[in-house]
């Protein structure tokens, strides 16, 4: 069984400028997707591959061992590039670099860290034993709920709830739903046969992260992740 794990790292971050490889408890932030990177493919047939167009970042990257000859097409740099297809493109370059077929690719998020080894080895024993999913992504327990305190604009020009499917009175009673967290995404090899274009499809698993686990999309996040590590108010170790 060979395992390709991706580590995704665009310069040009608009929310926290230089946000990859800036410094979170003096430690850069890719260093600790390396590092879990690293640990997950102990005993394990892994190829560990870097996508990014940014020199300084693929310098960093290679001072904490990750070393790669593939650069990310300009065409997959912008903003506006889709991350399945960014996948997509540095598998099909490993695959004929190796000349080998992987079975799973792993895709690790370098602004979501907050993951353990125990996370990603239960997730991937999830995917591989219901033989119908094709991928399989974490998610964390919602705040908000569509069903009962979200709304958008409707065709009337009015606000009414996202999902007004039955009259729910509290949030305890609603459907229940899930954040997309963006730690880490699980793939059977043959997602990118269908070319799918996003996460979702019809045979998708998710896989609950049981402590605190968010994506640092501004920098109070940064700020704030920062904060507990250095106080030691995580209840993980990363």
């Amino acid at each position: 069984m060979n395992i390709l794990i991706t580590i995704c790292a665009r310069g040009g971050s608009k929310g926290i400028p230089g946000k990859n490889i800036k410094l979170l408890n003096d430690i850069p932030l890719i260093a600790y997707t390396i590092k879990i990177a690293k640990q997950f493919a102990i005993n394990k047939n892994c190829t560990i591959a870097l996508s990014t167009d940014d020199l300084a970042i693929k310098k960093v990257a290679s001072n904490y061992g990750l070393i790669s000859d593939y650069k990310r097409p300009k065409k997959l740099s912008s903003d506006k590039a889709g991350k399945v297809e960014t996948i997509r493109d540095i598998l099909l370059y490993y695959e004929k670099k190796c000349n080998n077929v992987f079975d799973y690719i792993l895709d690790l998020d370098v602004t979501s860290p907050l993951r353990t080894l125990e996370d990603l080895e239960n997730s991937f024993q999830k995917l591989q034993q219901d033989k119908r999913a094709i991928n399989l992504f974490s998610v964390s327990n919602a705040n908000r709920n569509p069903y009962f305190n979200m709304v958008e604009l409707k065709k009337n020009n009015y606000y009414n709830l996202v999902k007004k499917q039955g009259d729910f009175l509290s949030r305890q009673n609603s459907p229940k739903v899930f954040d997309l967290n963006a730690s880490f995404y699980f793939y059977k090899r043959i997602f990118f046969t269908l070319n799918l274009p996003t996460v979702f499809t019809s045979s998708s698993l998710i896989y609950l992260v049981p402590h605190l686990c968010f994506d640092l999309d501004h920098i109070i996040d940064f700020e704030f992740l920062d904060f507990l590590i250095k106080n030691n108010k995580l209840e993980i170790q990363i």
